[in-house]
């Protein structure tokens, strides 16, 4: 490709909604153009990125035996209401109608549709695995979409579905697709960790997602420092911090703690340390309204019903004062599912009393009995311990469980924090910052029972189809590559991603003739020799040249220049090395081999 004839739109300025680096380089660099919130055009160099993302992508689930197809962006209401997420996927959903009045979505994600293929077209436990796959355009309607190409409303992905006669099966495919998703990012050249994982919206059990290590990351992912133990902070198991609960050594008292309504300052105003206190946390579970048959107003009526209102169930949960609630977890202790905050309102009528200074010590047998009390792990295994009074301006010192307080609930209920010992057994966590590219999850039966989707068995009996899918974010990839691979100067492509992986750049190609020949035969050269090179003969100063290409960042850059040529030499120049490294000079003849050598390392 020669400069002239490619569109290069590099920018000095990056625009001012521009957050991180990945969407101040992506514009500058001349990648995308935004036409509306989180909804770009991608211009031809961010374009030749994307491709090669998806030539590695297509290789390896071709290598994995998955098989492409291509499924519909517009998507018909009914297979969604049929798998139920047409009301629980919420706003994000992007609902449209036909000049029919027909409901259509814009899919954010395919399950529904790959599944009504499978009905289709699998009969028999003898068609089985099958691992569907395409990539597509998404789109889903975020709230406030931000970080360019990062956080789009219109983004592609590759997403792909398995199918399986059984669980065994299908954790066999899920392990294939896991394999296939390290080799992916490993190919990329990416440092990334792959991490347990919530299901999140998707639903199913087993989940992981693979997360591109920077510090630029939206999630927080905790990591052992001597082992592979990785997991969103959401999943992360939180051991007790405490091996065990020591004896009682303090008398109970109700101490005064005027205006202090938060664990802080109730351990400064003590003297105490912020782990000797307990934090509490009301969450509300409501229970469904039960119907009950009203008195018929005549014999020939039929009996009408009512509604009884019902109490919601007040749940207390506690966390050292030094921790915080992980709200996953939470959802996921027995009896809490689609829990919500406390109102005020029902704080003070289970608590009698305003948060602030609420604890699990009840002055009247009835709150006692009503408010389930859970306790994370740690919490439990606490003596002579802080924690509210249920009266404004008083806690309880030296508190204990069993002595001043029925033994609690037990449960994993905090965020893990750095330092915390690694559930493996294996050194302490440390927190790091990732972003999600690549999500793999073991759905079960979740989407074959609820739209029928059934094979013939051995037996010849229907069996449902156990189901994985696994997605992968091709447009973020190229965000996160760049979060991952940037300096002050731009962007530093792996060469795996880059969009070209030379660049030529000869210092006055349309005014000297032995510098335009020698650049012509080098481009030559290297195209034989199968690399991807452009040629800048745009005849611009070299400073200008200079700091396209190092916006772009294309891996290697080769200068040929009249001075050089007197010596049969040009400059080489790895877009790695810091500012003022100087350049190889290699001889002409000796290029192809050293532009080679720079790549093995790029």
């Amino acid at each position: 490709m020669k400069a002239s004839r490619f569109h290069l739109a590099t920018l000095k300025e990056a625009p001012s909604d521009a957050e991180i680096a990945s969407h101040r380089l992506m514009t500058r660099a001349g990648m995308i153009r935004r036409l509306a919130g989180g909804i770009y055009t991608y211009l031809p160099l961010g374009l030749r990125v994307i491709r090669r993302i998806e030539s590695i992508v297509r290789d390896e689930m071709e290598r994995a035996g998955a098989l492409e197809l291509l499924m519909p962006v517009v998507q018909p209401a009914e297979v969604w209401m049929e798998s139920g997420r047409w009301e629980k996927y919420g706003p994000e959903l992007m609902r449209v109608k036909d000049r029919h009045g027909r409901d259509f979505v814009i899919q954010p994600t395919s399950e529904e549709v790959v599944t009504d293929i499978a009905r289709a077209e699998l009969r028999s436990w003898r068609q089985l695995p099958k691992n569907f796959w395409h990539i597509q355009t998404k789109f889903r309607d975020e709230r406030r979409p931000r970080f360019g190409v990062m956080r789009g409303r219109e983004f592609t992905m590759k997403d792909a579905y398995s199918f399986d006669r059984d669980a065994a099966g299908a954790l066999a495919s899920y392990q294939v697709m896991f394999d296939a998703y390290q080799r992916i990012f490993n190919r990329m050249g990416l440092r990334f960790r792959a991490v347990a994982a919530d299901t999140g919206s998707i639903g199913g059990s087993a989940s992981h997602e693979f997360q591109v290590l920077a510090d630029t990351g939206e999630d927080a992912i905790a990591v052992s420092d001597t082992s592979e133990y990785a997991a969103n902070i959401e999943l992360a198991e939180a051991l007790a911090l405490l091996p065990a609960r020591e004896m009682p050594s303090q008398t109970l008292a109700r101490t005064a703690t005027p205006g202090c309504s938060k664990c802080e300052a109730v351990a400064e105003l003590l003297g105490i340390p912020l782990a000797q206190t307990v934090k509490s946390v009301v969450l509300a579970v409501d229970s469904i309204p039960v119907p009950t048959p009203t008195p018929a107003v005549s014999t020939s009526a039929s009996a009408s019903a009512s509604i009884t209102p019902t109490r919601p169930r007040i749940v207390l949960m506690l966390v050292r004062g030094d921790h915080e609630l992980n709200e996953i977890k939470a959802s996921k202790v027995a009896g809490m599912e689609g829990f919500r905050m406390a109102t005020d309102a029902e704080i003070v009528e289970a608590f009698g009393c305003p948060p602030g200074y609420l604890g699990p010590v009840f002055a009247n047998g009835e709150s006692a009995s009503t408010v389930r009390v859970i306790a994370d792990r740690t919490v439990a295994n606490m003596a002579d311990f802080v924690a509210g009074a249920n009266a404004v301006d008083f806690h309880w010192t030296g508190l204990n469980w069993g002595r001043d307080l029925p033994e609690p609930e037990v449960a994993d209920l905090r965020n893990v924090v750095a330092g915390d010992p690694s559930p493996d057994g294996q050194g302490h966590l440390k927190i790091v910052r990732g972003i999600e590219v690549g999500h793999v999850f073991y759905l079960g039966t979740k989407y074959s029972e609820s739209m029928g989707a059934t094979v013939l068995d051995q037996d010849g009996k229907p069996r449902l189809l156990e189901m994985g899918c696994y997605g992968i974010g091709i447009t973020r990839l190229v965000g996160a590559a760049i979060e991952q691979h940037h300096d002050e100067r731009g962007i530093i492509w792996p060469r795996a991603l880059a969009p070209f992986e030379v660049v030529i750049c000869p210092v006055g190609y349309d005014r000297h003739e032995a510098v335009r020949d020698a650049a012509d035969a080098l481009y030559a050269q290297l195209q034989a020799a199968g690399i991807e090179v452009i040629l800048d003969e745009r005849g611009e100063r070299p400073g200008v040249m200079f700091a396209d290409w190092e916006l772009i960042g294309v891996p290697v850059r080769i200068t040929v220049g009249e001075r050089g040529l007197r010596d049969g030499v040009v400059e080489i120049l790895s877009r790695r090395m810091a500012v003022g490294v100087a350049p190889d000079a290699v001889r002409i003849g000796e290029v192809v081999a050293a532009v080679q050598a720079q790549l093995e390392h790029a």
